[in-house]
């Protein structure tokens, strides 16, 4: 008995450890989303943009995939406690990674309208927003790998910053709007992308809150909603 039970376990902890595989190859289809979608933005590279939004079906499917694995190990397994946890955080931020991965096919699709026209202006708050938004990402995985909560925090504390740059885009892009009636379509697009990398941030602060409800069970969602997409 103790030999099959002992067999049992060890399954279950390779079934976990495959599950955290599973959730790190699409982290990295998702950064890769990201990272291509800032380049395609600023360097006005089509080709780029459309490649990403292509490849968005290998998020969806990795992503099925992993769901579809998590209620296989809660059905056969019947985990407790911390392995509980772990199998439900998985579900939570697979679903997050699948968002961030639909967020970046948005910004592509504005992406490919805006390069139709001349730019607007020298991008400059962009850049910086995007970089603090791809950071937050991978500090967020991070510290899922790691199990590392202090990183958690540095994620959900970083968000105000990019809701900072947000609010400057906007007001610098109004300006636009009201003293030429001709940007106003290429400003639209700017802050529909500006938007929705305040959106992958805010995954990735849910992606941070959630290591930390994994690590000490302690639930501190719901610290700053994410809108309606």
């Amino acid at each position: 008995m103790e030999v099959m039970e002992g067999h049992i376990y060890r399954a279950f902890d390779l079934e976990l450890k495959e599950l955290k595989d599973k959730l790190l190859l699409e982290a990295g289809l998702v950064e890769r989303a990201i990272q291509d979608a800032i380049k395609a933005l600023l360097e006005r590279t089509s080709d780029v943009a459309k490649r990403v939004i292509e490849d968005d079906d290998s998020v969806n499917a990795i992503e099925v995939e992993i769901d579809e694995f998590c209620l296989k190990l809660l059905a056969l397994r019947q985990p407790a406690a911390r392995d509980l946890r772990f199998i439900t955080t998985a579900i939570k931020i697979n679903y997050d990674l699948e968002r961030i991965g639909d967020m970046a096919v948005n910004i592509c699709e504005r992406v490919l309208e805006l390069n139709q026209e001349p730019q607007l202006k020298p991008y400059i708050d962009l850049p910086t927003m995007a970089s603090i938004v791809q950071i937050m990402v991978k500090e967020s995985l991070d510290a899922f790998l790691k199990e590392d909560v202090q990183l958690a925090l540095k994620v959900a504390l970083d968000d105000e910053k990019v809701d900072s740059l947000l609010d400057q885009i906007f007001r610098e892009l109004l300006t636009y709007m009201m003293q030429d009636a001709r940007t106003i379509s290429r400003a639209t697009r700017l802050l529909f992308i500006s938007k929705n990398l305040e959106r992958i941030a805010d995954h990735a602060v849910n992606i941070a809150e959630l290591v930390i409800f994994m690590v000490e069970g302690k639930i501190i969602r719901h610290l700053k909603p994410i809108p309606e997409e």
